[in-house]
């Protein structure tokens, strides 16, 4: 992909004026702590490690030399952003406005030179909402919300081109437009939480989406009930056992059910959570998510447990190891350290604070516009 010119985005006031150096929105955040296991001195050298492997464009790649993708790019911008680190995170947005295509997607895969890998996938392009609402909540900017709306408007509606009838979101496009034949159910919950994201982000800027919101409603039901009928069968992977959580698409003690019914097969106890339950590979992402899928299921206890043993990936500079394999407690991929890995800690620990204009977006179930209600009324019994 050629370079094209950088497209600055002005942070405006309500008013459309620029407003003058310092003008207020919210206070600037101070990195997250969490006793005992994190301290806020540490935190903010975990954000200094991503910061440093930014790019000049924006670009946030996995590691030094590696590829971008846009879910793990916005990752990256949102633990930035919670640790207050306002120019680098506007930069990485910046860069994804930039790039984007016509349609309102993104490539799979960046370098820095250009695009690596061209299929279009769903749920890393519709992951810009989630980004773009968590920064609102942060710094209360309404221009550059406003401005930013644009692109996730682009980039949901791309998103909801790939539902199907019955309500999952298909994977991929190939670059030619020829659609995945089947969908995953974690990137259709992921998705679910970025559609809830869009139509907050909707509302704050004086828009309605009533497709939007019906996108939303069937899916979240094709979640719920349609299992292996709807989705390809990626039970190995703890990602499929937490995200409806995660997500919150499953509250209550539906929520509790889920996660206690599969943590022996993905959680190495004192260790964190498998990324496939037939491999004994624990990684930093999965652990921190499932950190916040047990938040979101009101389980404190459980999520602070796996946030303590995930310190032991953490490495002197503050970076974190993707993962680690045993029993011979090797990294791997050998001595990697990636920026989403250290992104996801950021995030975790913000959830657990619970003290930051941010802290409730993936575990407050009242923090997002709720889904349409899909499912039957049952009829009271009657005599």
């Amino acid at each position: 992909m050629p370079p094209e010119p950088r497209r600055q985005l002005g942070r405006r006031s309500t008013n459309g004026s620029v407003p003058a150096a310092g003008e207020p929105g919210r206070p600037a955040p101070e990195t997250p702590e969490v006793a005992a296991s994190l301290s806020r001195a540490e935190a903010d050298r975990t954000a200094d490690t991503i910061a440093a492997l930014q790019l000049s464009s924006g670009m946030i790649p996995r590691f030094a030399g590696g590829v971008a993708d846009p879910w793990n790019h916005v990752e990256a911008a949102m633990a930035l952003t919670v640790a207050g680190r306002r120019a680098e995170a506007d930069a990485a947005y910046e860069w994804l406005a930039r790039i984007q295509r016509p349609d309102g997607s993104w490539h799979q895969y960046y370098t820095a030179d250009g695009v690596d890998q061209d299929k279009l996938d769903a749920n890393t392009i519709a992951y810009i909402a989630t980004g773009v609402w968590h920064h609102w909540l942060c710094f209360g900017d309404a221009g550059y919300l406003a401005e930013m709306w644009p692109v996730v408007q682009r980039a949901l509606d791309f998103v909801l081109g790939l539902q199907t009838p019955r309500g999952e979101i298909l994977w991929a496009r190939h670059a030619d437009g020829t659609p995945w034949p089947f969908a995953l159910l974690t990137g259709s919950s992921s998705i679910s939480h970025s559609l809830r994201c869009g139509l907050a982000i909707a509302h704050a800027v004086g828009e309605e989406r009533p497709s939007w919101e019906l996108a939303l409603a069937r899916l979240v039901h094709t979640v719920r009930h349609y299992g292996h009928d709807a989705f390809a069968p990626k039970d190995r992977w703890a990602m499929d056992w937490y995200y409806p959580v995660l997500a919150g698409v499953l509250t209550g003690s539906e929520a509790r059910a889920r996660m206690a019914s599969r943590r022996r097969l993905f959680v190495h106890e004192g260790e964190g959570v498998r990324c496939v339950s037939n491999q004994d590979w624990v990684t930093t992402a999965e652990t921190c998510e499932c950190v916040l899928a047990y938040l979101a299921a009101g389980d404190q206890a459980a999520a602070l447990e796996l946030f303590e043993w995930v310190q032991r990936l953490r490495e002197s500079d503050g970076s974190y190891l993707t993962g680690r394999a045993f029993p011979a407690e090797v990294s791997y991929p050998d001595r990697e350290c990636s920026t989403y890995s250290a992104a996801a800690v950021l995030l975790a620990a913000d959830a657990l604070a619970g003290d930051s204009p941010t802290s409730g977006l993936f575990v407050d179930l009242d923090a997002l516009p709720a889904p349409l209600d899909l499912d039957p009324v049952e009829e009271p019994a009657r005599d």
